[in-house]
């Protein structure tokens, strides 16, 4: 499991860095045991992108993209608000989904389709 290797590497980290190390509940951490900090957490994140070979994206785009996917996957609003973490059913909806345009044209179709009946 992920979290499992996680937790591997952090005690590996915390032997290594031996009394420098900041005991925390976080799962993330530097070397040091220390809260990453949001620049060098965006610099780990393009280096990834560029090693995935894609378009370097926020992170607050890759929530927008996860949250549109599960739009489209008809994935209920109340359950993708739980996976994305957000408080407010409106931040989910109203600010991260977006509808994709075949996701638009389906239900117009679908409606379309009802309304003949």
């Amino acid at each position: 499991m992920a979290l499992d290797r996680r937790r591997a590497a952090q005690t590996a980290a915390r032997d290594t860095a031996g009394p420098a190390w900041q005991l925390s509940e976080l799962i993330f951490t530097t070397r040091y045991g220390r809260p990453v900090e949001p620049r060098n957490f965006n610099r780990f994140w393009d280096r990834r992108c560029d090693a995935a070979g894609v378009r370097r994206i926020t992170v607050r785009d890759a929530r927008r993209t996860c949250a549109s996917l599960l739009a489209d996957l008809d994935v209920h609003p109340r359950v993708a608000m739980q996976i994305l973490r957000h408080a407010q059913f409106a931040i989910t909806m109203e600010i991260y989904t977006v509808v994709s345009s075949a996701a638009t044209l389906d239900v117009l179709r679908r409606l379309g389709r009802a309304l003949d009946r």
